[in-house]
């Protein structure tokens, strides 16, 4: 069982930064692959970025390669999305999620476990 909790969402400007963070409850954390997916009004949950389980791997989607970062620290049972240049189309909430079966899974059926999200929105 993993609780998972974000945090680091608020209202910046456009080309301005953000980072987010996931604090995972339980000694288990790193079996998990970590992914962060946003969910905008109207829209469908979407993929945004996934670690794997040592943190070695990564994977972004198109729209946020070379922008977002993420990372975690196994240690400290959390990861991260530094989000850079922000666009307004970045709006969303956005959610962590753990992956048991590990890999670098990219759909949201993939995930077991969700945080509650938070909220981006970028102003333009």
């Amino acid at each position: 069982q993993v609780q998972l909790v974000e945090s680091g969402g608020g209202l910046v400007q456009a080309g301005g930064s953000l980072r987010l963070s996931c604090a995972a409850s339980g000694r288990t954390f790193s079996s998990y692959a970590m992914g962060w997916f946003r969910q905008a009004p109207g829209k469908e949950r979407e993929f945004v970025a996934v670690i794997s389980r040592g943190g070695s791997s990564t994977d972004y989607a198109d729209s946020v390669k070379g922008r977002f970062t993420i990372s975690r620290d196994n240690a400290k049972n959390t990861v991260y999305l530094q989000m850079n240049s922000l666009k307004p189309e970045d709006t969303a909430a956005y959610y962590c999620a753990a992956s048991n079966p590990g890999g670098l899974p990219k759909r949201s059926i993939q995930y077991g476990y969700w945080g509650q999200g938070t909220q981006v929105t970028v102003s333009s």
